[in-house]
């Protein structure tokens, strides 16, 4: 019988579990950042009871669910698409992307819009979090994840985290 006050985690935290990307932000005054780009890496802790091998989840499993989402994003523009201000038009081969007097035309191949409202490494870290939870329910179904944790960083020491506590 489990004794109800322990639990068990694993932690996600390997150098290749990274994307690079450019993205601006924008701040609450509606000024924004210059075009610039980032080294991402990715951390993951997942919390779950234990499976009857022992298991939380096996890492050889769960890395490459990681690692697909960072090889999605490697090499992109990475475009808010909930911005209130911020459109992102595709035309034909090409994304344009306004910003106030800011305007980008990019092919289409390169952009990324996501559902998020800004680029900042808190809203990149929950899309993150919420797109690896999904594909883990098309691989674990009965998988009862009691929370998940998702850091984006984009400088060392500088990350973004987002943490879901689902019910059982």
């Amino acid at each position: 019988m489990p004794n109800p006050e322990e639990s068990w985690s694993i932690a996600i935290e390997k150098d290749y579990l990274k994307f690079s990307a450019a993205h601006f932000l924008i701040f609450p005054d509606g000024s924004a950042e210059r075009l610039h780009g980032h080294n991402y890496k990715v951390f993951v802790e997942l919390h779950t009871e234990l499976d009857e091998h022992g298991l939380v989840v096996n890492f050889m499993e769960i890395k490459p669910l990681v690692r697909e989402i960072c090889d999605e994003l490697d090499e992109h523009l990475l475009i808010p698409g909930e911005h209130p201000v911020l459109t992102a038009v595709r035309t034909d081969e090409h994304y344009e992307i306004r910003y106030r007097e800011r305007r980008y035309l990019i092919p289409a191949g390169e952009v990324i819009v996501l559902p998020i409202s800004n680029s900042s490494a808190e809203n990149l870290a929950a899309w993150f979090g919420r797109e690896l939870r999904q594909r883990m329910r098309k691989v674990w179904p009965g998988l009862a994840v009691q929370q998940m944790s998702v850091g984006v960083e984009e400088t060392p020491g500088q990350r973004g985290v987002w943490t879901v506590r689902e019910r059982a």
